[in-house]
């Protein structure tokens, strides 16, 4: 059972930066992406940023260019690096993890979610 666990998030006024971490403990069969989601009031929740295990990234229309993704070797973290935040970047967010736990099972691993506000 995969278990992820964030930290950083935070209060920031606008044009500030804040960096999110991810740890994971826990076996996965394979490992296919891992990432950051958030959910702001009110809306569903969408992909900010995202690394594959095919060496692919992804980010969200609304962070390219002001957010970073990275990750250890080992895929046992990721990390989110903000910058330029603006008040619509306020949101919980959550970690990622996507993957198989079996040859076919498909399975969405999430953290508990972390607070991220942005003041103008």
């Amino acid at each position: 059972q995969v278990h992820l666990v964030e930290s950083g998030g935070g209060s920031v006024q606008a044009g500030g930066s804040l960096r999110l971490s991810c740890a994971r403990s826990g076996d996965i069969f394979r490992l296919v992406a891992m990432g950051w989601y958030r959910q702001a009031p009110g809306k569903q929740r969408e992909l900010v940023a995202q690394v594959t295990a095919g060496q692919s990234t992804n980010y969200g229309d609304s962070v390219k260019g002001r957010f970073t993704i990275s990750r250890d070797n080992a895929w046992n973290t990721v990390a989110l690096q903000m910058s330029s935040l603006k008040p619509e970047h306020t949101a919980v967010y959550y970690c990622n993890v996507g993957g198989y736990s079996g040859p076919t099972r498909w399975e969405a691993y999430w953290g508990q979610g972390t607070q991220v506000t942005v003041s103008s």
